[in-house]
């Protein structure tokens, strides 16, 4: 960051003053100077009073502008700002982005095999299997599982070397991500030392993702813009907002709570849910890149917040470990992503949902995810309720999987959904 002033004097013309001095705020609308590929764009008036502040220039390269008349002088003096564009003091967003894809892809790919090699020497008999589940899943018996720790190795790692390390929001994602990665990581460990396929109480695990979602989403309203901060946006609708004040931090674990745990219970089959995360990060990529530019933002008509354009750089790393993953974990899998990775890519993909300000967004794009989770949640209701049951078997993909669907077909087939 480097720190400018910027005055443009008008003179008088003619012994006349090139704007009236009132002393009085002169204009309500922007007014756009232009200088090579420049913008420089009027769009807060201040009083004439208030001292012309020195501006640092943040990463998004974005400060307020005013217009200010001095009453007893002939000139006046603009605060001018300079928009956000794809280049920050690290470099273009879109070309780390691109560095981070291929970092983590690279990352998975070279040390994968020592990992998976190390976890099948760790744990012996590998993940244990259900005995009340599809009988084809009984051939999957000795595989590995905790794969989720290649993904979350590449995708810290290559974060820590394309992302702007002093962006906060980099940090409350990576932190929700790995925190998320530890409870799935116990949880595993605790499956595959006592050889069952449960693993530490549910009222526990559910207890310490919430706990990390409250402080993900408190951090996010602290950082965000304060017209936008405890609102829930509506897709489609510029100004369409719903004022939820303190209990947007509801949303938040609503948001990231429900997305870890409905990656979890996707994550069934191999290669089912690796792919539609990839496909929901590159989705939220291009909005944080999009959100986070000011005139993008202002082009789009969306709600500009200023620093998640940096989110960017985490998508495309959770790409290139997801793609790097699916080497490994493609029909039929050599290793198991298990609820490490699971939990730890639903609860990133929550954290940027909720810091860009696109819940909703979330529950369109990963409409898959929620599929699985309503599934669940119906079969437990409908049978507590009832005695009876409305899937052959949850999560759905087990239920198609009873009517004769072959493990390719519902995994090809749900990823087209």
């Amino acid at each position: 960051c480097r720190t400018l002033r910027i005055t443009i004097c008008l003179r008088r013309s003619q012994g006349k003053s090139a704007v009236p001095t009132s002393g009085l705020l002169l204009a309500t609308t922007p007014i756009i100077f232009s200088k090579g590929d420049m913008i420089l764009r009027l769009e807060r008036p201040i009083a004439r009073t208030e001292p012309t502040p020195r501006m640092t220039l943040p990463s998004e390269r974005r400060r307020s502008v005013g217009f200010l008349v001095n009453r007893h002088e002939s000139w006046a003096c603009f605060l001018l700002t300079f928009p956000a564009t794809d280049r920050t003091a690290h470099g273009y967003i879109t070309f780390r982005t691109g560095g981070a894809i291929f970092t983590a892809l690279l990352f998975v790919m070279l040390f994968g095999p020592g990992i998976i090699d190390l976890l099948r020497v760790k744990q012996g008999k590998g993940q244990p299997i259900r005995d009340d589940g599809p009988q084809t899943h009984l051939l999957k018996m000795g595989t590995p599982t905790m794969g989720g720790l290649m993904i979350l190795a590449g995708v810290t790692v290559s974060t820590l070397l394309w992302a702007n390390l002093s962006n906060p929001y980099i940090w409350i994602v990576l932190g929700v991500t790995l925190s998320y990665g530890a409870i799935g990581f116990y949880d595993d460990y605790l499956k595959v030392t006592r050889r069952t396929s449960s693993g530490f109480s549910s009222r526990i695990r559910l207890g310490l993702e919430i706990i990390v979602a409250v402080i993900a989403t408190a951090l996010v309203m602290h950082l965000g813009p304060e017209d936008i901060s405890d609102v829930l946006t509506i897709p489609f609708f510029k100004n369409l907002v719903v004022d939820l004040g303190p209990f947007v931090v509801l949303v938040g674990i609503l948001v990231i709570t429900g997305a870890g745990n409905a990656v979890n219970l996707t994550d069934g089959l191999d290669g089912l849910a690796i792919v539609p995360v990839m496909i929901a990060a590159a989705t939220f990529g291009l909005i944080a890149y999009l959100i986070g530019n000011v005139r993008f933002a202002q082009y789009l008509q969306i709600h500009y917040v200023a620093g998640t354009g940096e989110l960017a750089i985490v998508c495309g790393a959770l790409i290139g470990a997801g793609l790097g993953f699916l080497w490994f974990n493609a029909p039929p899998a050599v290793i198991f992503m298990g609820d490490t990775g699971s939990l730890a890519l639903g609860g990133a993909l929550g954290a940027i949902a909720v810091a860009t300000k696109h819940e909703i967004v979330l529950a369109i794009i990963g409409g898959l995810f929620v599929l699985e989770a309503v599934s669940v949640i119906i079969q437990v209701a409908s049978f507590k309720l009832t005695g009876k049951r409305v899937f052959k078997m949850a999560p759905i993909h087990h239920h198609f999987e009873q009517l004769g669907w072959t493990e390719p077909q519902v995994v090809i087939r749900f990823w087209i959904i």
